[in-house]
């Protein structure tokens, strides 16, 4: 028996990982279209500069990786130089930077300063990808580490961008951090996207759900792990809501539906949660994995210094895939009530700490 070496995801079912990519694609374009076209100018170029860089970066870096052995440079210019190095490069290759450009321009503002955007999608590309070998091998979701690294370096650049287009001069997250029912934007206004402002990917919540059902009707994004960060998300941000109302007063349903309809959160859950690379592999850990970043998300909502933390948490829950996937191994691919229990009582401690930092104000 001959064994061939293969890198993530590794799928278990009769569908190829071009076809799966193309499906998220697909499930993509609504939202990206209407970020377009309701951002104008300025979510188009934050888009076309995200897939430019991204789709140059993995191919420069491919080639480096994969540089055919006693091939000098200048042989690439030929033909059968060119041939070669062209060998290595897939229509995966292709297609997986085109994902993580879309997704880390859905997740950046309109109108961003354009070297902000360029060198956020580079070390996406770069430092979060390709380091790690490139194609499936990466431990960390690079549209994230992109955001991430963006936030940190140029914080006052994407803030700038952040209020630039509404007339609230705060994105809904940022109105309400510090006090929960200090909600400035109609519900109705952040379902559909209309005048909140923040990233392109907050936009209208029923195209980013649109392209879910696509993707789980075609089985290209587990829904296990998106419920898991959905559900585990709304749980820890009720605790916090009733909690906040109980010393405070407010409408507890209403600050609750602000938070569920405010940020990334819904696009997070449907587009990077469900990453197959940098996800667990069994049943249990991806659901182990969506609880850990659904309530990481809520944490640094409510405690954190950050208004958003879906980004954030992803980047943490993607330290801890291996060690699922790791813990999970030799073990049947199942649930049991030991693995349900660990999980629920990371949940309330999740819960008690949120309960107790509103209650106390530390915010």
């Amino acid at each position: 028996m001959k064994l061939v070496p293969q890198t993530s995801p590794y799928i278990r079912k009769n569908v190829s990982v071009a076809r799966m990519m193309g499906d998220v694609i697909v499930a993509l374009m609504p939202i990206t279209i209407f970020a377009m076209s309701y951002n104008g100018w300025g979510g188009i170029y934050v888009i076309l500069l995200s897939l430019a860089t991204m789709l140059i970066g993995e191919l420069l870096c491919t080639m480096f990786i994969k540089w055919p052995k006693d091939m000098k440079f200048k042989e690439l210019f030929t033909k059968e130089g060119f041939a070669k190095v062209k060998a290595n490069y897939t229509i995966n290759n292709f297609l997986a930077p085109i994902i993580s450009a879309l997704i880390y321009a859905l997740i950046m503002p309109a109108n961003c300063s354009p070297y902000v955007v360029i060198l956020g999608a580079l070390f996406g590309i770069v430092v979060g990808k390709m380091v790690f070998g490139g194609l499936g091998q990466n431990i960390f979701n690079p549209a994230a580490a992109g955001r991430i690294f963006a936030t940190i370096c140029f914080g006052a650049k994407i803030n700038e961008a952040n209020v630039s287009t509404i007339v609230a001069g705060a994105t809904p997250l940022a109105s309400v951090k510090g006090n929960l029912n200090a909600m400035v934007f109609d519900l109705g206004n952040l379902f559909l996207g209309d005048g909140i402002g923040g990233t392109l990917g907050e936009g209208c919540k029923i195209l980013i759900l649109v392209g879910g059902l696509y993707l789980f009707i075609r089985r290209s994004a587990d829904l296990r792990s998106a419920l898991s960060y959905f559900l585990s998300f709304a749980v820890v941000m009720l605790i916090a809501c009733v909690s906040y109302s109980g010393k405070y007063e407010g409408n507890v349903a209403k600050m609750w539906a602000y938070q569920l309809l405010s940020g990334g959160v819904i696009f997070a859950a449907v587009f990077m949660i469900t990453d197959p690379v940098t996800s667990p592999t069994t049943k249990f850990g991806r659901v182990a994995f969506g609880a850990i970043a659904g309530s990481m998300t809520a944490l640094i909502r409510v405690v954190g210094a950050y208004p958003e933390g879906a980004a954030f948490s992803i980047l943490i829950a993607n330290t801890f895939a291996p060690a699922l996937d790791y813990f999970m191994r030799g073990k049947p691919n199942t649930y049991t009530w030991k693995q349900c229990l660990v999980l629920g009582i990371g949940m309330v401690i999740v819960c008690c700490i949120a309960s107790a930092s509103v209650m106390g104000g530390w915010f």
